[in-house]
């Protein structure tokens, strides 16, 4: 597990408070994310999981003003980053921001790298227009960040194009632009999606390298509890566009007060697993975000799941374990472990 520490430093990058994004379809509104609020702080990571759908990606394309407009828009709520709210910042001081101070790692690789343009062209670009380099100098910097992120023979790869990288490659270059600004904020997209599992490691290993070198907050956006536990300090749960459950990623893997926490823990495979134990998926499929359901919006899905829970929508509230959760029984449910017949 990652830090165990229950002090959280005070010093936050992103508190993102309220956010509100909606997409609106022929079929109806779309709420893809659904008054969500949390903080990232300074040389910690904050993982966000959930399931496909649940609202993680279009949570970080807010941050960054990134959601098209239409069908998309950002209702309500405040993204305060570095103190100012960045919903109230104009255009073009959020072109400074965005590759500057904030920068992403997006999860495809090759759909984000422009298939005409050289790997350095596309590193050099932020840095001829945020650093106000010559080319020559960003051409030197680029070069330092291919190598720094492994790529062996920075001088002579920096020429290729992204089809002649592998993917492990490709992302590692992905990483070299995100950091070609020393950003405060770095958010990363499911950025070991289709890596063999030996690549996956070297990379959250290298931005977790990042992190400390720069001193900078992550937001780690990925469906993969094992990713989480590997490198996350504190954890944000995701379902249905909504957050219903946050701590400490061991509290959150060790004493989980969501039901629908407990399940995506239930289905993910363990070494410590005893034989007689089984794997449970969650039953069911994740709600249409445009038809609800009443109350809780995981009552379908949930075995423990009461009257109440089909009336009334729970609040997000700290439970006595000390994870936040949006549950009737946060405190008073038991999960127990379902043995095999």
């Amino acid at each position: 597990m990652s830090n165990d520490q229950r002090h959280i430093p005070e010093e936050k990058i992103l508190e993102v408070k309220n956010l509100t994004t909606y997409f609106y379809a022929r079929e109806g509104v779309v709420r893809a994310v659904d008054g969500v609020s949390f903080d990232v702080h300074r040389g910690r990571t904050l993982g966000i999981v959930g399931e496909s759908g649940s609202g993680k990606s279009v949570t970080a394309l807010s941050i960054l003003r990134l959601v098209p407009d239409p069908p998309g828009k950002i209702i309500s709520g405040e993204i305060l980053f570095e103190a100012r709210d960045l919903l109230k910042v104009a255009e073009a001081e959020m072109r400074r921001i965005r590759g500057n101070r904030i920068a992403m790692i997006f999860q495809d690789p090759m759909t984000s790298l422009n298939p005409v343009f050289t790997v350095g062209e596309q590193i050099m670009e932020a840095i001829i227009l945020h650093q106000k380099k010559s080319r020559k100098e960003a051409r030197e910097i680029a070069v330092e960040l291919l190598e720094k992120v492994g790529i062996p023979k920075a001088k002579d790869r920096i020429d290729d194009y992204p089809h002649q990288f592998s993917g492990g490659m490709r992302q590692r270059a992905m990483i070299a632009m995100a950091l070609s600004c020393h950003p405060s904020l770095l958010i990363a997209d499911e950025p070991t999606t289709a890596l063999d599992v030996t690549i996956q490691a070297q990379i959250l290993e290298l931005i977790q390298k990042v992190r400390d070198e720069l001193n900078s907050g992550v937001i780690l956006i990925t469906h993969n509890l094992s990713v989480i536990a590997e490198v996350a300090d504190e954890v944000v749960v995701m379902y249905a566009g909504k957050v219903v459950e946050s701590g400490i990623v061991n509290d959150i893997f060790y004493n989980p007060r969501h039901p629908y926490t407990w399940g995506l823990l239930n289905s993910l495979t363990r070494l410590d697993r005893e034989k007689k134990e089984r794997l449970r998926p969650i039953r069911g499929l994740p709600p249409s975000l445009i038809h609800l359901p009443q109350g809780c919006h995981f009552n379908p899905r949930c075995e423990f799941a009461q009257p109440i829970c089909f009336e009334v929508e729970p609040e997000l509230l700290q439970s006595k374990a000390g994870n936040l959760s949006a549950c009737h029984f946060r405190d008073t449910i038991v999960f127990e472990k379902e043995e095999a017949g």
